[in-house]
């Protein structure tokens, strides 16, 4: 090959093969002199060596010349080596895909977004791994899940997980209703404001052999090393059958209360009620216990003590933004923006429920109030769009002001994080989603990637308000008092994701649907879920994965079957910034030493199957 280097912002790719029969004076290295041209010499030392008789070299410069997505010919009349010669520039890679293992010589085969493939490079003395270490100085290569052999490419600057969502611009930086329209039309508002959507989120995703630098790729002469999880080789077992139990009555749950009015045999009721829920009647106490509200070891007289002390705290916290004047109020921007945003959302949160329908209903006033109260109790998080929602069932189950906003606040302990602006959580929250689905099913991965949907953003909903707005409201009530119980394991949320998407699998991948109809499709399932067959598609899920013995331990950690393979001790969080109540969760700014991106409508980004790639 006769050199990679610059033109303009791009590195390109020249190969020129050697003919068998010549020698290494064909190699040409070329090097840009002092007076800004062009010489060609095999005097200068090149920038790469590789401490061999190569087929290749790298050169930091090339003589000017068209930009070619196919492979340029007849560069020296007839000759062999003109007639396979071509250049590439390294932003128009996709993907590279090295020969199989047991061959007389080795081969790569470059494929160019376009989805086209160039003539196959033969390394007949070898130096197939010296030239993706060089390539890795320019490119990211990444192992692809489904084909040891296939090396996806990805810019160098991305910073992995880190900053996949910033890559992927989710949202437009500057609209300040963003997460309000995508809570209510999660179609229209993806294809308003998404920008950019690309397979990097699943290709950062990946681990890497232990010791091993991300950027570099497993040896391309040998297998995959060892401690590198191809998650897609799981074998799972069949899937049990999982049958789910009648609620929780109040007898069941009067027979758990013993002397002093202490509840006993706790966690055999919290069994009970993942696999059955609770009875209507039984919620409005038993949800005070689900939320941290009440101790389940507290007697009668420590939960009235507690429930006196807790009273006096929130009336006290009430009555900091209640004393605030309208004129102390205009100089104080947070709290006005606070209160004009809750207003605007409780006025439009739950109306058709008969709880909170009417112009005057003072369940409204109630939400109004208790979503204030939060911003005083949290000052950091405040308040943030689809809070309201998750306070609605709550308000409406407890009928009490107080025990209301306390119930809320253990609510926003298990979920806070999903508002704050890092949006840390949601991140590994999509991630952890997408790594359990590509257990469970990685022939619909494939195909959610293939149509430009494997990053799953259409789940950020589900995630962000525990699937408020996709079962009916009373459905809802039953979905969270299971997930509450923390049974049986930490995320079980998460398998609710993945028993949605299993149940809609045939319909997505026999319907011939693109990207468009596939987050049109997710939409218009609102209300449309059965609670109970998704519940019980989900435990079914859980059993089948723990049945599995060789279940990768990033999926054991996710499901809490295992601590995390390299502990550490964490940072403290940083705190949400205060900076505006209306900021959208994935409108985080861009890095200081990232160049902004320009705000443009959706672009996604072709990710056709390289089938043809080889050779």
């Amino acid at each position: 090959m006769e050199g990679a280097g610059y033109r303009d912002n791009d590195v390109l790719l020249h190969w020129a093969p050697v003919e068998e029969a010549g020698d290494s004076t064909q190699i040409i290295f070329s090097k840009k002199d002092s007076s800004g041209g062009d010489s060609c010499t095999s005097e200068e030392e090149p920038t790469f060596d590789p401490g061999y008789e190569p087929d290749w070299a790298v050169i930091s410069t090339v003589r000017p010349q068209p930009r070619h997505s196919e492979p340029t010919r007849g560069a020296e009349g007839g000759s062999s080596r003109g007639s396979w010669a071509f250049s590439v520039s390294l932003g128009e890679l996709k993907s590279i895909r090295r020969s199989k293992p047991g061959l007389s010589w080795a081969y790569l085969v470059l494929v160019t977004q376009a989805g086209g493939s160039l003539p196959a490079l033969h390394f007949h003395r070898g130096g197939t791994r010296a030239l993706l270490r060089v390539l890795s100085r320019y490119l990211l290569l990444a192992s692809s899940p489904q084909d040891s052999r296939l090396y996806l490419v990805f810019p160098h600057d991305s910073s992995a997980l880190s900053n996949s969502f910033y890559h992927l611009q989710l949202f437009d930086q500057d609209s300040s209703n963003v997460v309000s329209r995508f809570l209510q039309d999660p179609y229209s508002t993806t294809f308003s404001s998404f920008s950019r959507v690309t397979n990097f989120f699943r290709g950062a995703l990946q681990p890497h052999p232990e010791g091993a630098s991300p950027d570099l790729p497993p040896p391309p002469d040998d297998e995959p090393e060892p401690g590198f999880e191809v998650i897609s080789c799981v074998e799972l077992g069949p899937r049990p059958a999982v049958e789910r139990t009648p609620p929780v009555t109040e007898e069941e749950w009067a027979r758990h209360v013993g002397p002093e009015g202490r509840l006993q045999q706790v966690s055999e009721l919290k069994s009970r009620i993942f696999s059955g829920g609770l009875s209507p009647g039984l919620r409005r106490e038993a949800w005070k216990f689900l939320l941290g509200y009440l101790s389940w070891e507290g007697s009668a007289e420590e939960h009235k003590a507690h429930v006196r002390r807790k009273t006096d705290e929130y009336f006290r916290m009430k009555l900091q933004w209640k004393s605030v004047s309208p004129e102390q109020e205009r100089r104080n921007s947070l709290l006005h923006g606070y209160r004009s945003l809750i207003e605007r959302d409780v006025s439009r949160t739950d109306r058709t429920n008969k709880f909170y329908e009417g112009p005057e209903n003072p369940g409204l006033g109630l939400l109004n109030d208790i979503l204030l109260t939060y911003c005083m109790y949290h000052f950091d998080l405040g308040y943030v769009q689809g809070m309201s929602d998750l306070l609605s069932p709550i308000l409406y189950v407890i009928q009490n002001e107080v025990d209301a906003f306390w119930c809320f606040c253990g609510f926003m302990e298990l979920v806070q994080g999903n508002f704050e602006e890092s949006q840390e959580t949601m991140k590994r929250q999509l991630g952890q989603l997408l790594l359990l689905l590509r257990v469970l099913d990685p022939p619909l991965c494939d195909f959610l990637d293939s149509q430009d949907s494997g990053s799953l953003c259409f789940c950020f909903r589900w995630l962000l308000i525990w699937f408020k707005r996709e079962f009916p409201f009373l459905d809802v009530l039953r979905l969270w008092e299971v997930l509450w119980t923390g049974l049986p394991g930490p995320n079980l949320h998460l398998l609710v994701a993945c028993a949605i998407l299993d149940m809609e699998r045939d319909a997505l991948m026999l319907s011939g649907f693109g990207s468009n109809e596939i987050l049109k499709h997710i939409n218009e399932l609102t209300m449309k879920l059965s609670v109970e067959d998704v519940l019980t598609r989900a435990e079914a899920l859980y059993r089948q994965l723990t049945a599995c013995p060789e279940l990768p331990h990033n999926v054991q950690e996710v499901l809490g079957l295992a601590p995390p393979a390299e502990p550490h001790s964490p940072s403290p969080p940083a705190s949400p910034l205060p900076l505006s109540p209306t900021r959208a969760p994935l409108a985080s700014p861009p890095p200081a030493d990232t160049a902004p991106q320009p705000d443009s409508s959706l672009e996604i980004l072709p990710e056709e199957e390289e089938d043809g790639a080889d050779s």
